[in-house]
Parts: C-alpha cells; sequence; structure tokens
C-alpha cells in the first residue's frame, strides 16, 4: 500500500476571462484556484530532495498558464482542463483535486463566490 501525502496550493490569484456572459468575456475579473495534488511523497521527505517530489512553483505556472491561455465559458470546463493537465504533466501526482472560485459573480443576488470542485486520478 502507497503512502498518500498532499501537497496543496491555496488561493492563487489571476485575473482571465472566463465566463457565459459577453461582458465576463470581455471586462474579465479575478479567479481564485487551489489545488490538492495527492501521491506517495515520502522519498522526498527522507531524502529532503526536490527530484522526488512535485515543484509547486512550477504547479503555479502550469496553473496560470492554462487559466489565461484561452476563454472558458463555464468553470467546470476550466476545472478539468487544470485538473487532466496537471496529471498529465506531473507524474508524481496521482489524484488531484481543484477547486475554482469566481467571487461575485453575475447573479441577481448577494453572493460571495462560486466554486467548482473537481477530482481526478490516474
Amino acid at each position: 500500500m502507497s503512502q498518500q501525502d498532499v501537497i496543496r496550493l491555496k488561493n492563487a490569484v489571476f485575473y482571465a476571462y472566463h465566463g457565459v456572459m459577453e461582458d465576463e468575456q470581455n471586462l474579465g475579473g479575478k479567479f481564485e484556484v487551489d489545488v490538492d495534488m495527492r501521491g506517495d511523497f515520502s522519498a522526498a521527505a527522507e531524502t529532503d530532495s526536490l527530484k522526488k517530489t512535485i515543484n509547486y512553483e512550477k504547479v503555479y505556472g502550469f496553473i496560470q498558464k492554462t487559466v489565461l491561455a484561452k476563454k472558458y465559458r463555464l468553470l467546470e470546463a476550466l476545472a478539468d482542463s487544470i485538473a487532466r493537465g496537471l496529471l498529465r504533466e506531473f507524474a508524481a501526482i496521482e489524484s488531484v483535486t481543484v477547486r475554482l472560485r469566481k467571487p461575485h459573480p453575475p447573479v441577481k443576488g448577494v453572493i460571495d463566490f462560486v466554486e467548482v470542485e473537481t477530482t481526478r486520478a490516474r
């Protein structure tokens, strides 16, 4: 049975142009991303070596590139793209959970944010 460790990035914030409404696609808005990456990172703990774990600076860069690369209409599509891309790019990740928030979405009411959560695994 393998170890199950988690490396978590919380509240990475980007300004991007996602949404169903034309104003969202043209004016843009703030998006917040959390990622929980699960895997066996015990070799990194034992050796204290970055080569045995996931470089979270590279993970952040990948998320940033994905969020800014194209416009998505749905948060679900963007969250899925981030999750599947992380599994593709980082072999040490066994499963990943992505939480994607849109603060102050355009709804007829008072709301802090809308959040989508998706989990993908190998």
